[in-house]
């Protein structure tokens, strides 16, 4: 069977702050683009059942999913976005150094080693892979749909593949991408889509190297 772990469309967030689990934050135009893509994408894969994370912007790109594949979303707390992002919530991320000194350089350096976080990252690693491997086990032999957010689709994928939870920065998911896991021991990674959407997307924050660039 396959999973298909998918990060949210890109949000409507001019401020740029940190929305965490704020109501409001819904898909941007260009995010909308992403998700249609996505759908697109997915529509031919058979999918049996589509999974998501309860915040808007997850819900809306699960929606456009569900409209391609003519299947119903089931809501899932345990895909929700990382816990600590709580703690930061309507601050700018260019503000955060100063509303939450240290925090946010921590986050970046040792990310799986962070005093102040309401959740760990070994702990956001292990509750998404719970529920990947739940699901999988309740969909033997069929395609399913994950949709979720940046950090808690990274830590997953990490567990998931035995892979170290301190890759969390490298080569994160970006908006709408598309990774396609199947179960096993540890789970093999086989294939990464990441959606074509005309111009070039705006910069994220935390603003995080790229090893790869």
């Amino acid at each position: 069977m396959t999973v298909f772990l998918v990060r949210h469309g890109e949000v409507e967030n001019p401020d740029r702050v940190v929305y965490a689990d704020m109501p409001g934050f819904g898909l941007s135009r260009r995010g909308k683009a992403e998700a249609a893509a996505a759908a697109e994408l997915l529509a031919g894969s058979s999918v049996a059942a589509i999974y998501s994370s309860p915040l808007q912007r997850a819900q809306e790109t699960a929606a456009a999913i569900a409209r391609a594949c003519e299947v119903p979303v089931t809501t899932r707390e345990d895909l929700t976005e990382w816990l600590v992002a709580r703690r930061w919530k309507g601050v700018t991320w260019e503000d955060l150094p100063t509303a939450f000194p240290g925090e946010l350089e921590a986050y970046l350096e040792h990310p799986t080693d962070l005093l102040f976080a309401e959740e760990s990252i070994p702990d956001l690693g292990e509750r998404v892979a719970s529920a990947a491997r739940q699901l999988a086990s309740a969909h033997p032999g069929e395609h399913i749909v994950l949709v979720s957010h940046q950090d808690p689709i990274q830590a997953g994928r990490l567990v998931l593949r035995g892979l170290p939870l301190t890759e969390l920065h490298l080569n994160r998911p970006g908006h709408c991408d598309v990774l396609r896991l199947e179960p096993g021991d540890p789970w093999e990674e086989i294939g990464y889509w990441v959606p074509q959407i005309d111009g070039p997307p705006p910069p994220e924050w935390p603003p995080v190297s790229d090893p790869d660039a």
